[in-house]
């Protein structure tokens, strides 16, 4: 006979004072091309033109996109050479991302 699975033990959640950091990170991603640029860096770490190439935005769209999403702790960067290389601060961020996607995509799919 098997063992019960028992679920894993919740971790309690910040208090309301999170809540305002919360709610910044979601408005730092309240982007088509920020979300754009997440998924793309949850690949690896990326350079200006790479992302520019990989996305087909400009390069003054994709820095202005990075700023904000660095200023909001999403993104970090390094310098590599003569070029910053970004990449995401933590898996945290790429989880919410993704898991927006995919909640957005199952219920486009939904009849009306």
């Amino acid at each position: 006979m098997s063992e019960p699975v028992i679920p894993p033990t919740p971790l309690p959640l910040p208090g309301r004072e999170a809540h305002g950091a919360a709610s910044e990170l979601l408005r730092a991603l309240a982007s088509p091309a920020r979300v754009s640029i997440v998924m793309a860096l949850r690949d690896r770490p990326m350079c200006v033109h790479e992302l520019v190439d990989d996305l087909g935005l400009n390069q003054p769209q994709v820095s202005q996109h990075l700023r904000v999403l660095k200023r909001s702790g999403v993104v970090v960067g390094s310098r590599r050479g003569r070029e910053v290389e970004y990449a995401l601060a933590d898996d945290h961020v790429s989880h919410i991302v993704v898991d927006a996607v995919v909640h957005a995509t199952e219920h486009t799919s939904e009849p009306a």
